[in-house]
């Protein structure tokens, strides 16, 4: 029904730089908002002496968690811009966006909530709970994960930075050929898709390193593979697949 209902409305087409300029602005009034509020209660050096500069895995998991659920939101604003050019555009021509740029939405949901929302959950809850599973105080290089984090957020700045400057790519959430190749992607959206994702899989990768060396030697002594949980056991297998996966799609 209220499909229906939106699709008798009257709806023109938004150009791409009236939803960017949109999304941008969205953006930078939340981090304004924040940066006031962390100026406001004069918690600047806290906030770099207890979290930016962290090596704790558990200060680390929820940056994780906190930056994944952010990421969240902004693919949600995708999800549902999406759906509402399709209700929009039932029985016309066109909705409230153009047809490059639904595809740019498309590109960029899909590219969030896999690469930094689900990966940025598992990751997460990974550091929160691992070493307490394996009777461990920490992971294996804390430093090293710390710096994992830091790739991970700098992936993620990149992607949003194509709401300000430039454009998203539009060949889909994994660059799909030739939707990807010059000749069809000309703009800068494919450039800002390969280096948001190379960025933050270098961050992956040294993640399922980190992991991988904290179970195999940071287990409590006399916990054999036998006694490991499940849960200890699921992350070493998901994080051989990060090793031997993400360098093959960084090639590719």
């Amino acid at each position: 029904m209220i499909a229906n209902w939106l699709g008798k409305l009257s709806w023109h087409a938004l150009p791409q730089a009236t939803v960017t300029r949109g999304g941008a602005a969205m953006v930078v009034l939340v981090g304004v908002a924040v940066l006031a509020l962390i100026t406001y209660k004069r918690r600047w050096r806290w906030l770099w002496r207890e979290w930016l500069t962290t090596t704790n895995h558990k200060r680390i998991g929820v940056m994780y968690v906190i930056l994944a659920v952010l990421m969240l939101l902004r693919g949600l604003s995708d999800a549902v811009l999406l759906r509402a050019q399709q209700a929009t555009s039932v029985g016309s021509s066109h909705g409230v966006i153009s047809a490059d740029t639904f595809q740019q939405v498309f590109s960029a949901h899909g590219t969030i909530m896999i690469f930094f929302v689900a990966m940025g959950l598992m990751f997460g809850l990974i550091n929160l709970v691992l070493p307490q599973m394996l009777g461990s105080r920490d992971v294996a290089f804390p430093f090293m994960n710390a710096a994992s984090f830091w790739l991970f957020a700098a992936g993620m700045v990149l992607i949003n930075m194509s709401l300000v400057l430039g454009e998203f790519s539009a060949a889909g959430w994994l660059a799909y050929p030739p939707l990807s190749e010059a000749h069809f992607s000309p703009g800068v959206g494919v450039d800002y898709w390969i280096w948001s994702l190379q960025i933050a899989g270098i961050g992956s990768l040294l993640s399922g390193v980190n992991f991988i060396t904290t179970i195999l030697k940071l287990r409590a002594r006399g916990m054999n593979g036998r006694k490991m949980l499940r849960v200890a056991w699921s992350v070493f297998g998901a994080m051989a697949l990060v090793i031997f996966a993400f360098p093959i799609l960084a090639v590719t």
